[in-house]
């Protein structure tokens, strides 16, 4: 069976929109129209949810995991630190030699 453009329910409330029955009748159809697409918005909204929710379960996750990782290389770094600065105490013409001949090589690759 074919449709023909008087079937849609536009064309239906087009036609019916000049009586009073026919605007009670398009706004009926509207109201199921509407409440139809609520309903739909609703089943997706229940479908979806369980998979929003794991997604921001990972994120949390992927999140604590980073900061941690951070908090770990802060650490490292600050302990490097803290050990360079230990050296140079003990080695201090040792650090500055290093230091110069850094410098000159650095000089030197760069021209």
């Amino acid at each position: 069976m074919t449709s023909t453009p008087d079937d849609t329910p536009r064309a239906a409330a087009a036609a019916t929109a000049g009586s009073p029955d026919g605007r009670v009748q398009q706004d009926e159809l509207l109201q199921r129209v509407v409440q139809g697409a609520h309903e739909t918005i609703d089943r997706l909204a229940d479908r979806a949810a369980p998979h929003v929710g794991r997604l921001h379960d990972g994120v949390h996750d992927a999140q604590e995991r980073l900061h941690a990782k951070a908090d770990a290389l802060r650490e490292t770094g600050d302990e490097w630190t803290e050990s360079l600065r230990e050296t140079v105490r003990e080695h201090p013409i040792a650090a500055i030699a290093t230091a110069l001949a850094v410098g000159v090589l650095i000089a030197r690759l760069t021209r």
